[in-house]
């Protein structure tokens, strides 16, 4: 779900930039608030190794192939060190392995972060009460954002020339081959929750 270099015009990827700029600087305006900013940096820096490497493994769903999207999971796990955090990885991604692009980065970072920060807000206003709907919500529900992010940029960037019903019906099957993703992702952090609410409660993050 990474948008690659020249599939957008270059003010879309500009205003990308923009907002996934602005939309970093207000995350790490929120760390820097809290009590001891610097505890989290290790937690960070070891779920953006994780969201660097699986996000890289395609899984082949005919006839096309889909990849982790690990939104949820960053946001329910990092809070607002989520946003920097992928756009870090992203950014490893696309300049060590060109997967993504280096001018769509802003965009591709909005298309992520986004549903991390919203991922983050579900498990911390319902993770108290209800732990497992919130983090089936926040899983599943960061990977629906996340394509209808995608699918919103990818039409709003079509050149007029291009057959518009042909590229709706290719995003409608790129939909279509992420839905098993979705219950994929809310199951993930579903078990992974679970795991520490039984195993080590200090590290349920935001409850």
């Amino acid at each position: 779900m990474h948008l690659p270099d020249g599939i957008v015009p270059v003010e879309l990827a500009l205003a990308g930039y923009v907002a996934s700029g602005a939309l970093t600087a207000f995350a790490l305006a929120r760390v820097n608030r809290l009590p001891d900013p610097r505890a989290g940096i290790p937690r960070a820096a070891m779920l953006t190794t994780v969201f660097f490497a699986a996000s890289l493994v395609a899984i082949p769903v005919p006839p096309m192939s889909v990849h982790l999207v690990l939104s949820g999971l960053m946001g329910v796990m990092l809070g607002w060190f989520a946003m920097p955090a992928i756009v870090v990885g992203l950014f490893l991604q696309a300049v060590l392995f060109g997967h993504g692009g280096v001018t769509t980065l802003g965009l591709n970072g909005l298309i992520l972060g986004l549903p991390a920060l919203l991922a983050f807000g579900v498990w911390r206003g319902a993770g108290r009460r209800w732990p497992d709907v919130a983090a089936l919500a926040a899983g599943g529900g960061a990977v629906v954002l996340a394509l209808a992010i995608f699918a919103a940029i990818v039409l709003a960037g079509l050149p007029v020339a291009l057959d518009a019903g042909a590229e709706t019906l290719a995003i409608k099957a790129l939909l279509l081959a992420h839905l098993p993703l979705v219950l994929a992702e809310g199951g993930v952090v579903l078990v992974l929750l679970r795991v520490l609410r039984r195993v080590e409660p200090a590290l349920v993050p935001h409850v």
